[in-house]
């Protein structure tokens, strides 16, 4: 059997089903566990270590944010994401960022914004890197990071707890595409332009204009995605005729 989890560490502080539940929800982020792929409860309990009540556990939470489905009589899913499903996460994202940018503007500190502002350095160079072609995977991968401590920045400097954790839990579905629609053509620099967009109202203390940029962020992130989604879906459905119309070859 392919050992895909890595077996859980029982020293932490947290309870055991919080650590489950964790590293499940990092698997399906990063893909290991794939949309639309049955969840089998003792196949996980047996990879990562621990019973199955935990994990049992860890797959209700999950389904409570949106991660995996249970359908009756057939088992538990990792959640597929239709185009429905992505309009309406970037719809109610939308109004919650363009909410947090302006309680951002209003409540930031200097060090906050001091961050915020080499974080776009350190982003700026790490799109220079994946440009020149040295290393793009792993540049990719830095950039991916630092724009969520990017955006876990600006959620932080809301200073509003519960819309953290709503507005973290949208965005989280929504990692396992973030390369894809991050490797758009242009999409990188113009995402570090709206990034600066954002941060210029903030430090003047805008709250509209930090609002605004929010939402014209969040606007061009879902065009884009969709845009590399279906070229994604295209190249798939023609691997597959091709494929499909190669000849079978003939026995020596």
């Amino acid at each position: 059997m392919e050992q895909r989890l890595s077996p859980i560490k029982l020293d932490s502080y947290q309870p055991l089903r919080e650590v489950v539940c964790e590293s499940l929800r990092e698997a399906i982020r990063k893909g290991i566990l794939k949309p639309g792929e049955r969840i089998m409860e003792i196949k996980l309990a047996e990879e990562l270590g621990v019973s199955r009540t935990p994990v049992r556990e860890a797959i209700r939470k999950l389904e409570l944010e949106g991660y995996v489905v249970m359908m009756p009589r057939r088992g538990t899913y990792v959640a597929d994401m239709s185009i429905r499903d992505i309009n309406e996460i970037f719809e109610i994202r939308t109004a919650l960022e363009s909410l947090s940018n302006s309680l951002a503007a209003e409540h930031i500190t200097e060090d906050e914004l001091e961050h915020l502002q080499r974080l776009l350095v350190i982003i700026g160079g790490y799109i220079k890197e994946f440009e020149e072609g040295k290393d793009r995977e792993g540049a990719m991968e830095k950039i991916v990071e630092t724009d969520i401590e990017f955006h876990d920045l600006l959620y932080h400097a809301a200073r509003n707890n519960r819309l953290v954790g709503i507005i973290s839990n949208l965005r989280d579905q929504l990692t396992r595409f973030r390369t894809l629609s991050m490797s758009y053509p242009g999409r990188l620099e113009a995402t570090l332009e709206e990034h600066r967009e954002i941060v210029e109202a903030i430090a003047n203390g805008d709250g509209r204009g930090a609002s605004k940029a929010a939402e014209h962020h969040m606007e061009n992130s879902e065009k884009t995605l969709l845009k590399a989604m279906d070229i994604a879906t295209s190249r798939k459905e023609k691997a597959a005729k091709k494929k499909k119309a190669r000849p079978p070859q003939k026995d020596a």
